[in-house]
């Protein structure tokens, strides 16, 4: 029998250690922190799931209010004790369903992650870019452990950029909370290039400054004093994720990206990560992300699957008015 128990975050996190879990960041009390810093997200609970009185899963949402309705968000959530079957996952999102139904009549729909993403009942999100697929790199071991575990043209242009490339790597996070537009305007150019619109400046100060550095690191690489890559990365446990980042154009041939991660790894592998998420790449599943392919699978052998991102509908009516609007935007668009 599936049960789901509203639990304090703190308690969640402790659950999860002691099933030797580490769960997503996105999944813990410092990110409800800063969420909840955000106009229009609040914290709307945490739950331990359990079946016959054991946890199998442990969540977080978030309520978001756009455009004048409402939805419960889990980024990477629910974290699973262990990979449900299908049946096992439709069992527990019902449960979710009916609970969220009882508690709160203003919730449109659910969006969170979705193993069985072809299920009838797991829809393709409004908005952002999921992904089924991700980069992890073991950074364990020690700077030549984390090189020999490169795929042959990782290790060949990491090395290339380590006798080369004259950038300079280091931990930036103070000065990026204390004055975030020096890496901003990299950022600004990043997008031009690359045919997408960054989000304001606030949204990456904050989230450095709201997470602090015990989350959330600002790593760069200058060349002659000046910011020419970086990267914002969370922390949580022994897993890093590397959640944006940007290069400027006047380097791009200086394998200045190479020389920034291979650097970032041994770091954190330092400072006893075992993990670093590059965070998504493309597929059949999304093919518009292809383009990061090339960079981030030659840092590793492996590529990890996860779970995508799905809307799990409450209120059909709107939902499906929203799924038209959508589509008519997208055919005013072209």
């Amino acid at each position: 029998m599936i049960s789901i128990e509203e639990t304090k975050p703190s308690v969640i996190a402790r659950q999860a250690a002691e099933l030797g879990m580490t769960l997503p960041i996105e999944q813990t009390e410092a990110w409800i922190g800063y969420q909840n810093d955000i106009p229009d997200r609040t914290f709307w609970g945490s739950f331990t799931i359990r079946r016959d009185g054991e946890p199998i899963a442990f969540v977080v949402f978030i309520d978001y209010l756009t455009h004048g309705y409402h939805y419960l968000r889990s980024v990477h959530g629910p974290a699973w004790v262990s990979k449900p079957t299908p049946a096992e996952e439709r069992e527990v999102i019902d449960a979710i369903v009916a609970m969220v139904r009882k508690r709160d009549g203003k919730e449109a729909f659910i969006r969170f992650a979705v193993w069985d993403y072809e299920a009838d009942y797991a829809k393709p999100t409004l908005s952002t870019v999921p992904y089924n697929a991700t980069v992890v790199i073991d950074v364990t071991g020690g700077d030549d452990a984390i090189l020999a575990r490169m795929k042959r043209r990782g290790r060949r242009d990491v090395r290339k950029s380590l006798r080369e490339c004259p950038a300079e790597c280091a931990d930036e996070t103070a000065q990026a909370i204390a004055d975030f537009s020096e890496y901003y305007d990299v950022m600004v150019e990043t997008g031009r290039r690359d045919g997408f619109a960054p989000a304001p400046i606030t949204d990456y100060s904050d989230m450095i400054t709201a997470l602090g550095a015990d989350h959330c690191r600002v790593f760069a690489a200058r060349i002659d004093g000046r910011v020419v890559a970086w990267s914002i990365v969370t922390v949580e446990g022994d897993h890093a994720v590397r959640y944006y980042a940007g290069m400027r154009n006047d380097v791009m041939r200086l394998h200045v990206t190479d020389k920034l991660l291979y650097w970032e790894c041994c770091e954190l592998g330092r400072q006893g990560i075992a993990a670093y998420d590059l965070m998504g790449i493309g597929n059949d599943f999304n093919p518009s992300i292809k383009g990061l392919n090339e960079f981030k699978t030659k840092f590793t052998e492996e590529i990890t699957d996860v779970a995508p991102d799905r809307d799990v509908v409450i209120k059909k009516p709107l939902y499906a008015a929203l799924t038209m609007a959508k589509s008519l935007r997208a055919k005013l668009r072209k």
